[in-house]
């Protein structure tokens, strides 16, 4: 039965591949939430599936639970109040729940490569059919606008799960299933050799609460469709995505015939500090976690027993030298800053330029000049409130607003932040981005991320040295993005070079519809393993080949 799914979506799959292959432009999932594409009715059935879990209990069980937990208020002001069945952190009941998702593990090894992927190709396809249900859950944890949590809650994180199934596929299927060897000689010798692709063990994937969908489902379904059991421990103000995820999991597994605690969700108190002991059990041998450097380098250091993926924090730069559209630069940074209120891992923080000031079309622009039309840009792109609410989102916690609060400080404040009034959601909590200059000896500032709506615009002796900074801050402490603006061949050349040292992907002059903090699925690599930030790409071959081991078995032929 399995084999027929992956007949069924071998065209999805196939095109996958081939998009990963060529790095051309493709996505499985329309991006566009309109009604002329999904539909008039899928917004509004979409919307009441999302009411109908307000205030409820999560029809999923967990092994090993022990009562419920309500932990989600949306950053919009709204209590979700869905009740989930909660894991207490004792040796009894995690234990209880990885001997419940080992007991079916054989038996989804043995669907080979061809029935592992047909059946996470078909969790994709119900997960799609659900993207509405999504995208307001994403909304309401996440703080992310609607079309933004559709879209990167939704479509884009559907196309990075698809891509991890694809890379796991390339992976799985490199050494054929049989093969006949034989050595010539007087008395020929003649063998069958048979490989099995065999997972590693339990896989526990670490959720965070402002992209949950987005950065668990690639390490999730990269374990799966290798054959690894998944415990996914969700952010305890991010859970109600994934508890979606694992039940259109479970759903699709027990159809198939399989057990479906191969796939489970551990939701916990915060209290609970349950992800601490997960991690260090024998039986998880593989740990997916975005999250911050102190919990990050704590599993790192800690779960030996596995091999751990991890996305933290870093700084993100950009390199201002000079550019022959002002205007269009300005727009496309504030854009960059605002959007979701850089709640993104993706989100520049650093703009190193000249304290000379920087050669563009409208003549020689000073810092604080830069700063000016950066905020004459956020102006026009958060100047009416309406129109705002739909690119920043809501602040997605308070450590959020301490930090923009706290960031004035540090500096002379060039653009303020201000407080923005959504008209749909009293309650929530929405503020622009603000715009500290610093100079390079600043560093103890500007060397830590900060995260959420703040800006550095950082004033140094020149080109050569913000590339030099930019170069030593990121080998130090990581970046997942990094930008350059210049006119100058020499200037993007000097900043790949740097880039390559430091081991960060670069964009160059974006002036147009493309911004740094964006990544297209198949096409480019988020993060790249190569520096402080994160230690795994989503999605190269390394992700996803350490997931499973190749065993064979041989014998005489006569």
């Amino acid at each position: 039965m399995t084999h027929d799914l992956l007949s069924q979506h071998r065209d999805r799959l196939d095109a996958a591949v081939a998009a990963s292959a060529t790095r051309a432009y493709f996505s499985a999932f329309d991006e566009s939430p309109s009604p002329r594409v999904y539909g008039e009715d899928a917004a509004p059935a979409g919307k009441a599936a999302f009411d109908a879990w307000l205030g409820q209990a999560f029809p999923l069980e967990t092994p090993g639970s022990v009562g419920t937990v309500a932990t989600e208020k949306s950053p919009f002001g709204i209590d979700l109040g869905v009740r989930y069945p909660r894991v207490p952190a004792t040796d009894e009941a995690v234990g209880t729940l990885l001997a419940a998702a080992s007991a079916g593990m054989r038996d989804w090894r043995d669907a080979g490569p061809e029935g592992r992927t047909g059946v996470c190709l078909e969790i994709l396809d119900r997960l799609h059919g659900r993207v509405f249900e999504l995208a307001n859950a994403v909304q309401h944890t996440s703080g992310q606008a609607f079309v933004m949590a559709f879209q990167a809650g939704g479509a884009h994180a559907l196309d990075r799960a698809l891509e991890a199934i694809a890379y796991s596929w390339v992976e799985m299927t490199r050494t054929p299933s049989t093969a006949r060897w034989e050595k010539p000689g007087r008395v020929p010798i003649t063998m069958e050799k048979t490989f099995t692709v065999v997972p590693r063990g339990v896989a526990l994937v670490v959720g965070c609460n402002t992209f949950p969908t987005w950065n668990s489902w690639p390490g999730l379904f990269a374990s799966l469709v290798t054959g690894n059991p998944v415990v996914v421990k969700p952010h305890p103000g991010a859970v109600l995505p994934l508890a979606i995820t694992v039940q259109a999991c479970r759903e699709v597994l027990a159809e198939e015939g399989f057990d479906p605690d191969l796939v489970t969700l551990a939701a916990e108190d915060p209290a609970d500090g349950l992800a601490a002991v997960l991690a260090v059990r024998p039986e998880v041998r593989l740990i997916d976690f975005t999250g911050g450097n102190a919990f990050g380098d704590w599993l790192e250091e800690h779960a030996r027993q596995a091999t751990v993926f991890t996305e933290k924090a870093g700084v993100n730069t950009v390199v201002v030298d000079s550019t022959d559209s002002f205007g269009a630069m300005c727009q496309n940074l504030a854009f960059s800053f605002a959007l979701y209120t850089g709640q993104m891992c993706t989100a520049p923080q650093n703009v190193y330029l000249p304290a000379a000031g920087i050669s563009t079309d409208d003549g020689v622009k000073t810092p604080t000049e830069v700063a000016a039309g950066i905020g004459a840009a956020f102006e026009k792109l958060l100047g009416d409130d309406a129109r705002a609410v739909e690119l920043l989102g809501g602040v997605v916690n308070p450590g959020v607003l301490e930090r923009l609060e706290a960031a004035g400080s540090h500096g002379e404040v060039l653009v303020p932040s201000r407080t923005v009034t959504h008209p749909a959601y009293a309650d929530a909590t929405v503020r622009t981005p603000t715009i500290v200059g610093l100079t390079a000896e600043d560093a103890e500032v500007y060397e830590q991320e900060c995260f959420g709506p703040v800006a550095y615009l950082i004033s140094t002796e020149g080109t050569d040295q913000s590339i030099d900074l930019f170069r030593d801050t990121v080998q130090r402490h990581g970046a997942m993005t990094a930008s350059v603006y210049s006119t100058s061949d020499d200037v993007v050349a000097a900043m790949r070079e740097a880039a390559l040292d430091a081991g960060v992907a670069l964009s160059e002059n974006l002036l147009g519809g493309v911004f740094v903090n964006q990544s297209a699925a198949y096409s480019d690599f988020h993060g790249t393993g190569a520096n402080p930030a994160a230690n795994a790409s989503y999605t190269d071959g390394a992700y996803v080949a350490s997931r499973f081991r190749v065993v064979q078995s041989r014998r005489h032929v006569d």
